[in-house]
């Protein structure tokens, strides 16, 4: 099983390195008057984060909630 484990990374590697190669063109970010050029990549993987860091707020809040809604203590 630890085979299948290290095979699954070195794949899971693989794609993300590929995806890095073939998207090295720069695009540019304006927010507020504010403008940055990054490489694709780095956009798509910021944006993930941000979304695993936002989406994983939201739901310690909604669990957060419905414990009070039902009078649990924690």
């Amino acid at each position: 099983m630890r085979y299948v484990y290290i095979g699954l990374v070195v794949v899971a590697t693989a794609i993300v390195l590929l995806f890095k190669v073939q998207n090295l063109t720069a695009v540019t970010v304006s927010l507020l008057g504010m403008s940055m050029t990054i490489p694709v990549f780095l956009l798509v993987i910021g944006i993930y984060l941000l979304g695993m860091l936002t989406g994983s707020s939201l739901l310690a809040l909604l669990r957060g909630w419905i414990r009070n809604a039902r009078g649990d203590s924690a």
